[in-house]
């Protein structure tokens, strides 16, 4: 049987993004690698409607639109938290219930009454993980995807002022030193630098380091 032979990511790339927080890291991720990256938004290009069922799915639909459109390869991801004790949820629904204004604190607070309505205090009952689906897609179809996944748990109230979304209610299992902090209270090279600067602890470096082991020089 063949083994398939990934496509390299060479010289531009469009980041198929509108989402500042998602395109600082992922352009601090690409930057070792001397790909120059510009946004879908610094190019006007449209949003295109995420219909897909799974973070892969959209993520497929972003890159895909974006190298059509921009007729250079394109590199999506689609993320987000998925809480056990509500069945999963937002998962793939997770920057909606933000609104179109992005009010994560109030998604934060929609998530905390959830949990005490379903009686979840204790902290194995708030078990949680962040998912993060990348997918580079060039102009001719071909296409390369990587997902991964963080598990931890969910606080309240949130802390730290640091990255976004969701990041500021939750703790990551296995924290980087002795003391227990959420992603909000993280660096982002605590959050989500690759070696030697940080140890990948994200969902989104941990699928970038799958990505770059098979796209990147």
């Amino acid at each position: 049987m063949s083994v398939q032979k990934h496509r390299r990511i060479i010289g531009r790339l469009v980041i198929a993004t509108h989402n500042s927080g998602k395109l600082a890291e992922m352009r601090e991720l690409l930057a070792p690698y001397g790909i120059d990256a510009i946004s879908a938004g610094e190019l006007g290009l449209k949003e295109p409607d995420e219909t897909g069922t799974t973070f892969c799915d959209n993520a497929r639909i972003k890159a895909e639109a974006a190298a059509m459109a921009a007729e250079m390869p394109a590199f999506a991801d689609d993320s987000g938290l998925a809480v056990d004790a509500l069945d999963g949820a937002p998962g793939i629904y997770s920057a909606r219930w933000a609104g179109s204004d992005k009010n994560f604190a109030g998604a934060m607070a929609t998530i905390e009454d959830k949990l005490k309505e379903r009686g979840a205090t204790a902290p194995d009952q708030r078990r949680a993980h962040f998912v993060s689906a990348l997918c580079v897609a060039w102009p001719d179809g071909h296409t390369e995807e990587f997902e991964a996944r963080v598990d931890g748990v969910l606080v309240w109230p949130p802390r730290g002022d640091k990255g976004f979304g969701y990041d500021p209610m939750f703790l990551p299992n296995g924290q980087l030193d002795g003391h227990a902090r959420t992603f909000g209270e993280m660096s982002s090279d605590e959050k989500h630098g690759l070696p030697p600067r940080g140890r990948g602890l994200s969902h989104r470096a941990r699928a970038f380091l799958k990505l770059a082991e098979a796209c990147l020089e």
